[in-house]
């Protein structure tokens, strides 16, 4: 998949409100519900459905689920270049699991469904390259 298409579709969400759950360009999503959105612009189908979940389910259901399933669907980046295309991951402390997506626009910026405002780009200053928990390229066509 070209990270131009990537970028393109990641930045056609930003003004998107924040809606938990939800994962629909100009009405509402949350960061996961971005990642889905831009997926399935992409390949036109979600490779799989989240199923509900809850504002704070990355601290009470256990595992690292977020990360487990960007394993899954994406291709991991071992060498953890913030290219332009990529899916970053967050996690908010070193001994909890990731729980927040976002979608490198540049090498220094990111678009990400920011909970209280909507769909933004930010910069990926230092306080946000430290909660890096592992970055990710979309499959190309034939694999997603």
């Amino acid at each position: 998949m070209s990270a131009e298409r990537v970028v393109a579709e990641a930045l056609s969400w930003v003004g998107t409100p924040y809606r938990h759950q939800a994962s629909r360009k100009g009405v509402g999503c949350d960061c996961l519900g971005l990642a889905r959105g831009v997926w399935r612009a992409l390949y036109a189908a979600e490779p799989e459905a989240p199923g509900p979940y809850s504002m704070d389910w990355a601290e009470t259901g256990g595992g690292d689920r977020l990360l487990v399933a960007a394993r899954r669907h994406f291709v991991a980046c071992p060498d953890r270049v913030f290219a332009p295309g990529r899916l970053i991951l967050f996690r908010w402390r070193p001994h909890l699991p990731a729980k927040h997506v976002a979608i490198l626009v540049s090498r220094e910026a990111f678009v990400h469904a920011y909970e209280g405002r909507a769909v933004l780009v930010s910069q990926l200053v230092p306080q946000w390259r430290r909660r890096v928990a592992g970055v990710f390229a979309f499959p190309a066509a034939s694999e997603g």
